[in-house]
């Protein structure tokens, strides 16, 4: 694809541009998606910011509270199972 095929877009005086809708669509940005500006050697580049900051196990175990003593594994998929047959319950 040439120069001129390429899609363009013009910096506005408040220094706003305007992407393609076939790019916003295709990267699935709507209005209000925020993103992240890196200046690069080739050019800028602009990425979506995370929705969530990365963490790391240590950071959120134990972080709700929890009284009585630990579900066994047999336990946990029991109740995993328990729900998803309540919730897909016809009738």
């Amino acid at each position: 694809m040439s120069a001129a095929e390429k899609p363009t877009t013009v910096v506005s005086t408040k220094g706003q541009v305007i992407l393609p809708k076939a790019i916003r669509q295709q990267r699935r940005w709507g209005a209000g998606t925020r993103l992240l500006v890196e200046d690069t050697a080739e050019g800028v580049l602009l990425r979506p910011v995370p929705l969530f900051h990365p963490t790391k196990p240590k950071d959120v175990f134990a972080s709700l509270p929890h009284s009585g003593a630990p579900k066994s594994l047999e336990e946990m998929e029991a109740g995993i199972a328990a729900e998803a047959r309540r919730r897909h319950a016809r009738g």
